[in-house]
C-alpha cells in the first residue's frame, strides 16, 4: 500500500486518510468515505475568508463515524481526514476553475465541467449558498501539489484495496458513503427521501447489487429513492466496471436521522441508525454470499 501523507493543522500532523481493516476480509464489500473529514490544515484556514462553522457546511458529518461497525462484517473503510472544502476527491483529479488560480493551469485542466461552473471542483471554490471560501488566489503551483499529495493517494489506496479484495473474492463491491442535508431538493410531490442510491442509472453496478442495497434499507423502515439527486460522482464512476466484477454505489442519509446540523453534532438518534447500518449491510452481505457462493471474476 503506497504511504499516507500527513496534513498539518493547528494541532500538528495528522494522516490525510485512515484505513480500518478487519481481522479477516470476508465480504467484497469495501467502504469509502471521501468527503467526513474535519482535520483543517492551519495554512487552509488562514488564507480562508470565512470563519470554521461556515467552512464546515461541505462536510458529510460523521459519517466514518456511522460505518465503523464494517469491521464487523468483514469489510475495510478507508476514510478522508482533510475536508471536503480543501480538496474532493470525488471530483477528477484536475476539475479546476482558472479564476481561483495565480498563473496559467496546464492543458490537461477540465476547467469547462459542470461541477467547476458551480464553483465545487477538485478544489472547491464555494462551501454551501454559494459562499466565497478564499480570500486571495491559490498559486497554481500549491493547487497541483495538493492534487498530487492527496488525490492521487487516495485513490492508490482505493485501486489497492479493490485489487486485493479482488484477489480474495473475485470481485470488489465499493460502497461510496456520504451524507445530505435535510433541505435537499424534495422529488416530485415533495418527498424527501431517507436515502439515495446512486449506480450511475444502472451502470456502475449489477442490477442485483443494487437491488440488496435498497432493498436492505427499505426492510428498516427507510424511504429510498434511486439517482435523483444523486446518481454518483467520479468514485462511483471510476471504480463501476460491472463487466470485470468492479462494482460501485453510492449511499446518500438525510443528516436529519442523526445529526444536529446547525451546531455539527449527532443527535440522540445516532446511535439507531448505526445500529440500522449494521443490521442493513449485515443482510447484504449475507445476501452476496448466499448469491455468489464461489469466486467470480465477472457478471
Amino acid at each position: 500500500m503506497h504511504s499516507v501523507p500527513t496534513i498539518r493543522t493547528h494541532e500538528g500532523d495528522k494522516p490525510a486518510f485512515v484505513i480500518r481493516r478487519p481481522a479477516a476480509c470476508t465480504t467484497p464489500l469495501i467502504f469509502c468515505s471521501p468527503h467526513g473529514g474535519r482535520d483543517y490544515p492551519a495554512s487552509f484556514l488562514d488564507r480562508s475568508r470565512l470563519p470554521t462553522d461556515a467552512i464546515r457546511r461541505s462536510e458529510d458529518l460523521y459519517v466514518e463515524e456511522l460505518y465503523r461497525f464494517v469491521e464487523t462484517i468483514g469489510a475495510p473503510l478507508i476514510s478522508a481526514r482533510f475536508p471536503r472544502a480543501f480538496l474532493d476527491v470525488n471530483r477528477e483529479p484536475y476539475e479546476l476553475d482558472p479564476a481561483m488560480f495565480e498563473g496559467e493551469l496546464p492543458l490537461y485542466v477540465n476547467s469547462h465541467s459542470v461541477r467547476v461552473a458551480g464553483g465545487l471542483g477538485t478544489i472547491p471554490k464555494i462551501v454551501a449558498e454559494n459562499t466565497e471560501i478564499y480570500r486571495d488566489k491559490i498559486t497554481v503551483e500549491e493547487g497541483l501539489a495538493r492534487i498530487d499529495t492527496y488525490h492521487h493517494s487516495f485513490h492508490a489506496a482505493i485501486s489497492g484495496l479493490i485489487a486485493e479484495t479482488k484477489r480474495i473474492h473475485g470481485m470488489a463491491i465499493l460502497i461510496d458513503c456520504h451524507s445530505m442535508p435535510s433541505s435537499v431538493r424534495p422529488a416530485p410531490g415533495g418527498r424527501r427521501p431517507d436515502i439515495i442510491i446512486g449506480d450511475r442509472y444502472g451502470t456502475s453496478a449489477a442490477a442485483r447489487l443494487v437491488s440488496f442495497v435498497t432493498s436492505g434499507f427499505s426492510r428498516e423502515g427507510y424511504d429510498v429513492m434511486r439517482n435523483k439527486p444523486y446518481a454518483g460522482g467520479y468514485i462511483t464512476e471510476r471504480y463501476g466496471k460491472p463487466a470485470i466484477g468492479e462494482h460501485a454505489l453510492q449511499v446518500e442519509i438525510s443528516r436529519a436521522l442523526y445529526a444536529d446540523e446547525a451546531h455539527f453534532r449527532q443527535s440522540e438518534d445516532f446511535p439507531r441508525l448505526e445500529a440500522d447500518l449494521r443490521s442493513v449491510f449485515g443482510w447484504v452481505a449475507h445476501k452476496i454470499r448466499e448469491t455468489y457462493p464461489h469466486s467470480i471474476a465477472a457478471e
